[in-house]
């Protein structure tokens, strides 16, 4: 009985270690590997370029009055559409003392010389009328009588004027109403009744009360790397993306490539400036950052074929991919290459539609079910 209890132990102990020994050598084994196979394929290749930017007005106007004052009133508010020579504000003049008293002194004085030349005029005048004195001298007194007359009256139109804004000869308020200079709309009034404002001059750019802007015209502006700023020419075609305006995508013109560069962040940046083509149901607000393809190159129907399939040799960097020439079986062939937009390369020569390239390896089921076993 011992020996027969001693018997099925060996065997079992000799069925543990060949089963051991069997499950190494499985181990040990090489897999076949699979891999996936892609064919070259027909398609349009465009090259890009992107810069970043906003669309603008081409024409935007800052309106400043031509005195200095307090806004009065206000006729226009942000979104009105107004014409050439429209109402945008009216400015009461606060004058300035200093220019008022020397107004009302300019006044006293050309009113006393006018009652002097009077008095003059009438006595010469009746002298004159008796056959006493000539015509020429005469003629001299009225000349004198005429000038304080005009004189008087450029006194009280500057002191009016001063003020005012409003003279006699105009009848017409001339500074103190603020018009529009273009057409357009009007996209900010900046001030309030009650504002205190100060024309232009030299030492002052003045106090805007209106920006107005002809919307109908809009144009990009935006910044492109120096790296790709030598790929692009004036005239090239735009493709502008608005962030704000979804589905729906603008063409531009590319007018302007600024000859210098301004540094930011580390890179330097240059100043490119596009005409936007407008579609006329669409309404595009002065501001909306954008930004803009640039296309660089293009092919039209041509072989191409997933990038992530190129192999390169490192003596030479030669392009080449491995094409199936039984099932699962490979051969490197160098290929000729094109233009690429970043996910597909043109192929010039080396392969035909027809060819199976060797792509990812393919998970079988054979090594699930190994990988799950160990």
């Amino acid at each position: 009985m011992k020996k027969f209890i001693y018997i099925i132990f060996g065997v079992v102990l000799v069925a543990a270690i060949i089963g051991s020994f069997y499950m190494l050598y499985q181990k040990s084994k090489k897999k076949n590997m699979v891999f996936e196979t892609q064919t070259p394929f027909i398609s349009n290749l465009i090259k890009k370029s992107v810069a970043t930017g906003s669309v603008k007005p081409r024409r935007e106007i800052a309106i400043k009055p031509q005195v200095s004052g307090i806004i009065e009133e206000l006729y226009v508010e942000p979104g009105n559409y107004v014409k050439k020579g429209d109402l945008i504000a009216k400015v009461k003049i606060i004058p300035d003392m200093v220019s008022l008293n020397a107004a009302e002194s300019r006044l006293n004085k050309a009113q006393l010389r006018l009652e002097d030349a009077k008095l003059v005029y009438e006595r010469q005048k009746k002298i004159y009328e008796e056959g006493v004195i000539p015509d020429a001298e005469f003629q001299k007194v009225r000349i004198d009588y005429n000038s304080a007359l005009e004189e008087v009256e450029a006194a009280e139109n500057n002191l009016q004027l001063i003020k005012e804004g409003i003279t006699k000869k105009s009848g017409q308020i001339s500074n103190t109403f603020i018009r529009s200079t273009i057409q357009g709309m009007v996209l900010d009034v900046p001030v309030e009744v009650g504002t205190s404002v100060i024309q232009a001059n030299t030492f002052n750019e003045g106090t805007t009360i209106a920006s107005v802007a002809d919307m109908g015209e809009m144009i990009f502006e935006g910044k492109i790397d120096e790296t790709e700023v030598g790929k692009i020419k004036e005239g090239m075609n735009l493709e502008l993306t608005i962030g704000a305006i979804e589905n729906q995508k603008f063409d531009a013109v590319l007018e302007y490539i600024s000859p210098k560069g301004v540094e930011e962040n580390g890179t330097v940046q240059f100043e490119i400036k596009a005409k936007v083509k407008l579609k006329p149901n669409t309404f595009v607000r002065a501001g909306y950052s954008a930004n803009a393809d640039i296309v660089l190159d293009k092919r039209d129907s041509v072989m191409v074929i997933p990038e992530s399939l190129l192999k390169f040799e490192e003596k030479n960097d030669s392009a080449y991919v491995e094409v199936e020439t039984q099932p699962q079986q490979f051969e490197k062939r160098y290929i000729q290459l094109g233009l690429s937009d970043g996910v597909n390369i043109e192929v010039k020569s080396g392969l035909s539609l027809n060819d199976k390239i060797k792509g990812a390896k393919k998970e079988t089921e054979k090594s699930k079910k190994e990988g799950q076993t160990t």
